[in-house]
């Protein structure tokens, strides 16, 4: 098949011959006409320091064309144009709202954190999902952000600061680690695992993809196995977990996933992810010729449109 767009064909070959083998026909050329197009910016208000109604005001007496998503409350969508007239605004630089993909915000919501419980994030920098999770848990309980790159810690702590999240504490450590100090600890962790960041691709900019390569993908895979098996060790029987990445590659999802299905047998289960989106594909059973518990139809596959970048999701939970 030939990209309608010329441009992606800059992506790497690798990259694109595997990305129409993991995807049904028609979502093919759509998807990556996506990594050429301009997308609109999506921002969520931050009921941590504003109000909603009093801010939207605000923002549209500015010259912002703010359009609602209507499958979520205090989230809207603003013209490419006018992204960068946002980054400038006292509400960014107030931390009265968070830029954030669409995609990613719905870990968080799928978590579905409760004021009062005992939370993880554990690789949470740059804090857009901690921000995210502690405006759900109204500030209230315990929510603990583990990083391990140092940079990227003090840009998790800066965030969080100046979006009043006063109830995070921030541990600068290896996730991988965590499960076995603090086994069966949280009520409910999130892992939005490091990954080869596939779905940020643009064409428009080659650096975005100049790391990738196979071996890339296999080397994210071997830590989001750790990672995962550390998170499921630091979750309470009868809690929620939830693992995501911003990457097509099956070795970094279902695989991931399935290796841990096959680890803890029926100690984990897949919990089913109801969603109101039409660009959702479940997950894979098979890449290759490997065979994937039938549990991972339950997960899915956010596929990319002029809104929302591609993401993976998986919903489990542990009995014993």
């Amino acid at each position: 098949m030939t990209p309608l767009d010329p441009s992606t064909a800059l992506l790497p070959e690798l990259f694109i011959a595997r990305l129409q083998e993991m995807l049904p026909p028609a979502s093919r050329e759509p998807c990556l006409q996506s990594f050429s197009c301009h997308r609109h910016t999506c921002f969520r208000i931050n009921t941590l320091k504003s109000s909603e109604a009093e801010l939207v005001a605000t923002l549209r007496a500015e010259g912002f064309r703010l359009q609602p998503i209507d499958w979520c409350s205090g989230i809207y969508s603003i013209p490419p144009a006018q992204r960068r007239a946002l980054t400038e605004s006292s509400a960014f630089n107030q931390g009265l709202i968070y830029i954030q993909d669409l995609s990613s915000m719905l870990a968080p919501m799928l978590l579905d954190p409760q004021p009062g419980e005992c939370v993880l994030d554990l690789a949470a920098a740059p804090g857009g999902k901690t921000l995210q999770l502690a405006a759900m848990m109204q500030n209230s309980g315990q929510l603990s952000a583990v990083e391990s790159v140092k940079g990227r810690f003090y840009r998790l702590k800066a965030n969080l600061e100046r979006g009043g999240a006063s109830m995070v504490r921030c541990y600068l450590k290896d996730g991988r680690s965590v499960g076995a100090k603090v086994p069966g600890r949280f009520d409910r962790v999130l892992l939005d695992a490091p990954c080869s960041s596939e779905a940020r691709f643009d064409t428009a900019n080659p650096e975005s993809w100049a790391h990738w390569s196979l071996k890339k993908v296999q080397e994210s895979a071997r830590k989001q196995q750790r990672l995962l098996d550390s998170a499921i060790r630091a979750l309470k029987p009868g809690g929620t977990l939830v693992y995501c990445t911003c990457s097509f590659s099956p070795e970094e999802n279902e695989q991931v996933v399935d290796a841990q299905l096959r680890r803890y047998r029926d100690q984990i289960t897949l919990l089913p992810i109801v969603l109101p989106l039409s660009n959702l594909q479940p997950g894979l059973l098979q890449w290759g010729k490997r065979r994937y518990d039938d549990r991972l139809r339950l997960a899915v596959r956010v596929l990319p449109n002029d809104r929302m970048r591609g993401f993976f999701l998986c919903r489990l939970t542990r009995s014993g």
